[in-house]
């Protein structure tokens, strides 16, 4: 029976009855009977005391609606025996079908989850929680609305599959019933529905779903186009009716021959598909010439092939268009070989083979995880793979906390194009179409991604920006020190390595900023002779003068506090004598010697109060050095304490730096070097050379000959010219080795002058 017909049989004895005319009740045991039969005919699976749980929920809805009414008339309640219904096809249990009668019932009768609890007990009250829409809060914007709703839906979904499988029956007939709203509300529900649920449709497996989505979506945006071409598709019909019939019949009589069990059937492409065609292709629709298809069902795994020789025996086919489904599944668990032949009168014809089991996958996806699982084996093999899909939205979840960002992430994962690629160790993993070496690596573990380094694919090292093609091999190479780079947001593909870039550089930011606001605080707090308040949980008076503290400043906590003083968001030295205030009220005395070693600090005329800072390169984002200066170890240093920005560093002479002290100088500090640095720094050298043949060759060993490293290189455009500007930014060690490498510089052949850019 198909989709429509059963809906059709569903919602009649429902629509007929009159118990709820003009709000006045009229229940009675007949009505109820009949308004429930065609459910009840379908539970037959379930046994007694289920069946009865599941005629205590309908009561429990049909009450908590009493009085309502869908905008075409209809009592509310044939909405969820419709969806019911769905559920109770695809045989899941009966919390599941449950939860499918009261869906609404949190949402629109103010029932609430306590009392699910207490009458069918917490599993049914958790699904129908997690298809209960957010209407109760209140929302800036209806984008904002969509994505919360959309975000609790999958995050429900991710903790049991069972809420996905009803809200898509929800959806899907609403769609079939969206006839009398208003048209605005139809295009909106629509491209929703097209956007959203219909990919999540296919990407579960739910195949029959996800084309009447499609089909009723595309009906509802564009009914013109949908109207046309569905008129063209019913014309064509009897056009190409002679030739289906001869395929069929020839290709039934080749099975026969070969003495194969086979089932052959044959199917027509929906309009929203042969639309979608059209429009890829920029052909109109007598150009789209496999609008009907063959699909062959045949008993075992190993006669999907056997039925491959013969239809290759019987037609030619076409080259390119076969695809191997079986030996790789999507990433849905869909298995099936397609292949496209020339047909007798030169039209191509789109084949399918698949086994029975794979075509109750194929068609019902994690539904046939129950639909099959009792008598039939195999069914549930999609379960795992949509499951995997599933769990990982809860890894996007833990990283994103806006719901915004969160609904980019995961419609990136739904983009049902993919790639097969396979580990070193033969093991095939699914990414999607563009996805790099990076995505790769987060799919594997995200410690695996954030300590990547380099990779290989086909054994070749590759940049780790490289797209992946199906059947690349691709090994990644680690490093323990290694960190995500921020640039890797720009080329990576999947919601999981986009999420866990963020959160690892958002939690590196904040670490670091916690650090350096801790330290600019304790180096203020000693210009007025006093030490940092006790962290130790135990210390009572610590804890009260940190809290008094955190209050003034209008941060929740310590940290929070120490990270707006490390980012710039508040100034140490404004900060410290508040803290000195109330410390003193305490009964704090200033130290001597601290107050000296605080006072000695500050006591350079260039350095305001805010205290010193050592650079070591260690800083990460919290410290950055200037672009315009690139200052490096053995420079005159400033630091600048941008609002929200970090510690920028200038050199002393920086033309820029000096305008921003003229600007803010409250928010300059001293800083200075370490003794000793843990990496090069780079700065930028200019180098006039003569223009002949080899000169940036011999310039590049003059300085890996200084033991120096080229970062970049900048050249102008003037080719013609006898004189060439090269501008390197090399990484050195201190002034010292720059001088070394200027001086080594200098002395290759084609250089005529070389020296430090200074802004």
């Amino acid at each position: 029976m198909g989709i429509r017909s059963f809906a059709a049989e569903l919602l009649l004895p429902a629509a007929l009855q009159p118990r709820l005319r003009n709000n006045t009740p009229d229940i009675t045991p007949k009505a109820e009977a009949a308004s429930f039969a065609a459910l009840a005919d379908k539970l037959a699976y379930l046994g007694k005391a289920e069946n009865k749980l599941i005629r205590e929920a309908y009561k429990f809805a049909d009450e908590a609606h009493l009085g309502q009414f869908r905008a075409s008339g209809e009592p509310y309640i044939t909405h969820p025996l419709a969806v019911a219904g769905m559920v109770a096809d695809w045989r899941l249990d009966a919390q599941a079908v449950m939860a499918a009668l009261m869906h609404d019932a949190m949402e629109d009768c103010g029932v609430t989850k306590v009392e699910l609890i207490e009458r069918f007990g917490a599993p049914t009250a958790e699904l129908v929680d997690g298809l209960t829409k957010l209407d109760k809060l209140q929302f800036s914007t209806r984008e904002e609305s969509q994505a919360e709703s959309f975000r609790k839906m999958l995050l429900a979904m991710a903790r049991d599959v069972r809420v996905i499988l009803v809200k898509l029956a929800d959806r899907l007939h609403n769609m079939r019933t969206m006839a009398a709203m208003a048209p605005n509300k139809r295009q909106r529900i629509a491209r929703e529905t097209l956007d959203i649920y219909a990919p999540i449709a296919h990407r579960l497996g739910l195949n029959q779903i996800y084309r009447e989505l499609q089909e009723l979506s595309f009906e509802h945006l564009y009914p013109w186009r949908h109207g046309a071409l569905a008129k063209a598709v019913k014309r064509s019909r009897g056009y190409r009716r002679d030739i289906v019939e001869r395929v069929h019949g020839e290709v039934e009589k080749a099975f026969a021959t070969a003495k194969m069990k086979t089932l052959v059937s044959g199917r027509e492409k929906t309009v929203y598909s042969i639309y979608r065609k059209m429009r890829e292709k920029h052909a109109g629709f007598a150009q789209v010439s496999d609008i009907f298809g063959f699909r062959i069902v045949v008993p075992t795994l190993p006669d999907c092939y056997l039925a491959l020789g013969v239809l290759h025996q019987l037609y030619k086919p076409v080259p390119g268009r076969f695809k191997d489904y079986v030996a790789i599944p999507k990433p849905n668990g869909y298995q099936s070989l397609h292949t496209t032949l020339v047909s007798p009168l030169g039209t191509a014809v789109e084949f399918q083979i698949r086994t029975e089991q794979m075509h109750a996958v194929a068609e019902a996806g994690i539904a046939a995880h129950w639909l099959y699982k009792n008598d039939r084996k195999g069914g549930g093999e999609a379960q795992p793979m949509g499951a995997m899909w599933l769990q990982s939205l809860l890894d996007i979840q833990d990283e994103t906390r806006d719901s915004a960002e969160f609904l980019e992430h995961v419609k990136i994962d739904l983009v049902p194009e993919a790639v097969y690629v396979f580990t070193p160790m033969s093991k095939i993993m699914a990414l999607p179409r563009g996805a790099t070496a990076v995505d790769f690596a987060y799919a594997i573990h995200s410690d695996v991604g954030d300590h990547c380094v380099a990779a290989k694919v086909n054994g070749e090292p590759v940049a780790l920006r490289t797209e992946l093609k199906s059947g690349d091999v691709v090994e990644v190479i680690t490093a323990p020190g290694a960190k995500p780079n921020p640039g890797w947001l720009n080329f990576v593909r999947t919601g999981r390595a986009r999420s866990k870039i963020r959160h690892f550089l958002k939690t590196m930011e904040q670490e670091e900023s916690r650090s350096l606001g801790e330290k600019l605080l304790a180096q203020a707090l000693r210009s007025e002779g006093l030490a940092l308040p006790s962290t130790d949980p135990t210390d009572a008076d610590a804890g009260q003068v940190w809290q008094q503290l955190t209050r003034w400043s209008g941060n929740r906590g310590r940290g929070e506090l120490l990270t707006d003083i490390g980012l710039g968001r508040k100034i140490a030295t404004i900060v410290a004598k508040r803290l000195a205030q109330l410390m003193t009220e305490r009964g704090a005395r200033p130290d001597a010697l601290t107050l000296t070693l605080g006072r000695y600090g500050a006591a350079d005329d260039n350095a305001p109060t805010q205290g010193g800072v050592v650079i070591d390169g260690s800083e990460g984002a919290s410290v950055q050095l200037a672009t315009c200066c690139r200052p490096i170890p053995g420079d005159a240093i400033v630091g600048y304490l941008g609002r929200g920005e970090g510690l920028l560093v200038h050199t002393a002479e920086c033309h820029n730096g000096k305008r921003l002290a003229e600007r803010d100088p409250e928010r300059w500090m001293a800083v200075e070097w370490a003794e000793q640095p843990t990496r090069p720094f780079e700065t930028m050298v200019l180098v006039l050379v003569r223009n002949g043949k080899g000169a940036l060759a011999q310039v590049a060993a003059s300085v890996s000959s200084a033991e120096a490293d080229i970062t970049h290189i900048d050249m102008d455009n003037e080719r013609d010219t006898d004189v060439a500007e090269l501008r390197l930014l090399v990484a050195v060690r201190d002034r010292l080795h720059l001088a070394d490498l200027l001086r080594t510089v200098k002395r290759s052949a084609p250089v005529l002058r070389a020296s430090r850019v200074k802004p």
